[in-house]
């Protein structure tokens, strides 16, 4: 029996291996950045997004290709989408899930502006960091997401939120392990209603509702994060504030990182403190050799 689930086991990868190798032949060559995006693990990612289907996988894949090369994620500076990220509304945890996966803080109570366009570079521009951010061999990333403050009048509008979720879902397949929506009020459970409509069903289902005083939500917490990391908002013993002129700092270096990954020759530019003063100049430095195999 032993043996049969382990022949098992290695013909399905071999399937998949195989599926791999029949939808790079699909796409056919490619060049510059797309080839750079189009990585066996990034390949992977829409054939298991589309259950393995060679042409589904095809045309989900050369869609994203097209997103890319007109809204060039990659291109995206810190410095350009800054002013949205003043109040910390999203922003990298400076811990990881037990899995050693990304984390990103969402605190959609913290929203500070009414630009729907500059709302969703702000978030791609986190999404493609927070990717170039996992561990080497990890492909997803985790969500928490503080209800703190939200009302009505910082909810983003139904329109940008289906955005982000055709965007998350399209073009950023199996990146996301998992989302705990923390102590969410009454009035965001029409609002999800009206999000969920245009959720995949795999989506959905890494949605997690939590609430820090109850004990099942907790465990759930814990059976994904140190408690000791974990910020008391969302039911741990950490602490975490953010201040956004460090954020900024720590932003520029990264994109200098990622500059040099796409091959892009960025010019050095000032980044302004909280105070609103030029601070240090940033200039390209090479980067880590893993990131080649963390961006795609």
């Amino acid at each position: 029996m032993f043996l049969r689930r382990k022949h098992s086991q290695k013909d399905g990868s071999d399937q998949r291996d195989s599926k791999v190798s029949e939808l790079r032949t699909a796409i056919g060559p490619l060049s510059g950045r797309s080839a750079k995006y189009c990585t066996d693990a990034c390949l992977r990612r829409y054939l298991e997004a589309r259950n393995w289907n060679v042409d589904k996988a095809k045309k989900m894949l050369e869609e994203t290709l097209k997103w890319r090369l007109t809204y060039k994620p990659e291109e995206i500076r810190w410095h350009k989408v800054a002013h949205e990220g003043e109040t910390g509304k999203v922003s990298r945890a400076n811990f990881h899930d037990h899995q050693g996966r990304t984390v990103l803080i969402m605190r959609p109570g913290m929203q500070n502006t009414k630009s729907a366009e500059n709302n969703i570079r702000h978030l791609v521009y986190l999404l493609e960091n927070a990717i170039m951010n996992l561990a080497e061999g990890q492909e997803q990333m985790s969500w928490l997401i503080d209800f703190t403050g939200f009302s009505l009048n910082t909810s983003i509008p139904i329109k940008v939120a289906r955005d982000i979720v055709y965007i998350l879902q399209g073009h950023y397949p199996e990146r996301l392990a998992v989302a705990f929506l923390c102590n969410p009020p009454k009035i965001f459970e029409a609002f999800y209603k009206a999000i969920k409509y245009f959720l995949d069903p795999k989506t959905a289902q890494k949605v997690k509702f939590v609430y820090p005083k109850n004990k099942d939500s907790m465990e759930l917490m814990k059976s994904y994060f140190d408690v000791e990391d974990l910020p008391g908002e969302f039911g741990g013993n950490g602490t975490l504030k953010y201040d956004h002129e460090e954020f900024s700092r720590l932003m520029a270096e990264d994109d200098v990182k990622t500059a040099k990954f796409w091959g892009i020759d960025d010019k050095p530019y000032h980044i302004a403190n909280g105070s609103g003063h030029s601070a240090a100049e940033v200039a390209p430095e090479p980067a880590a050799a893993p990131i080649a195999q963390r961006v795609s």
